[in-house]
């Protein structure tokens, strides 16, 4: 671990600070809904109309076929821009807890036509993730953070999983995120602003330490390997398995490196203010994770020639 938690300031980054994670939430939203498929709660094929059936009469008919699967493959139809129309404005202004705020998100996506048919064209889709998460907090009769921090955070021993930025106003006592600006890092100050509106969250607002993330990438790769204890083969299988060859599994990036001896599975996360880099190689039993408390594209060239290094060091 090396650098510091804000920029200007001498208060060096440890192992067990706590790091925005972005997108990588993604992955951990389906590995959810993966846990409620193998206990029985829903089905992969299960409908947001099955779920919410009290919403049925104002969804535009297309809603109404859309699927768990497709929406955590982002084949659903949902809108990658939630710009038009307002709805990203409504939703940062909306006063809600973070369950009543997917909620409004919900009623607003499906009110409307899907971009595309549910099923036939990827768009990669944050709404996708929150109304996929509304789906199994209604389910469980619970938040989602509640849900996912019992049913995966605490299972895994990932202690320092949370929500949001991870700093106290004012303090330094876990990194700081920044933006990239004229050629130097420029601190963004913790608060509920310096993140994306909470109803986003199933699709990127987990934190969490670089520990923590180590383990959930073992976890991924023990269930690549058909001994994860507490969810079936299959079922990573599923998470992993590339849907309609269109480059995207359930939260993963699927694609093939020699490196990895073939199929390798990879994500980036960033709310503009931190970024998040991480490969899986199953078949090597081999993973990197790689963070920073900035965001931009010398962030992700950054990350990206970090793990190029480990990659090469070490495997």
């Amino acid at each position: 671990m090396v650098g510091v938690r804000k920029f200007g300031v001498n208060e060096p980054a440890t192992l067990n600070d706590k790091w925005h994670q972005g997108s990588l939430t993604k992955s951990m939203t389906a590995t959810l809904a993966g846990l409620f498929v193998d206990e029985g709660l829903v089905t992969w094929t299960s409908r947001i109309v099955d779920v919410f059936p009290e919403y049925a009469g104002k969804m535009h008919a297309d809603w109404k076929e859309v699927t768990l699967e497709q929406l955590l493959s982002h084949r659903s139809g949902a809108p990658g821009d939630l710009k038009a129309g307002g709805i990203w404005d409504r939703l940062w202004n909306h006063p809600g807890t973070p369950r009543e705020q997917r909620l409004f998100l919900l009623q607003a996506v499906t009110a409307v036509a899907p971009k595309s048919k549910p099923g036939t064209a990827y768009e990669y889709a944050n709404a996708g993730y929150a109304l996929a998460g509304a789906m199994l907090e209604k389910i469980a009769n619970k938040p989602w953070e509640e849900v996912i921090t019992e049913k995966l955070f605490v299972p895994l021993g990932m202690t320092s999983a949370g929500f949001g930025v991870p700093a106290t106003p004012r303090y330094i006592n876990q990194p700081w995120g920044h933006t990239f600006e004229k050629g130097a890092p420029v601190p963004v100050a913790p608060g509920i602003e310096a993140d994306n509106p909470p109803g986003i969250g199933p699709g990127g607002t987990v934190h969490c330490s670089l520990r923590d993330m180590a383990r959930y990438a073992a976890f991924h790769l023990a269930g690549d390997r058909g001994e994860c204890q507490f969810l079936r083969p299959a079922t990573f299988q599923k998470l992993h398995g590339d849907v309609a060859n269109q480059g995207y599994a359930l939260g993963w990036e699927v694609t093939k490196r020699d490196w990895g001896g073939g199929k390798v599975l990879h994500h980036t996360g960033s709310n503009t203010q931190w970024f998040s880099n991480i490969w899986l190689a199953p078949i090597r039993n081999f993973a990197v994770v790689v963070l920073t408390n900035i965001g931009g594209d010398s962030a992700f060239q950054a990350t990206d020639a970090v793990a190029a290094k480990m990659i090469q060091q070490f495997l």
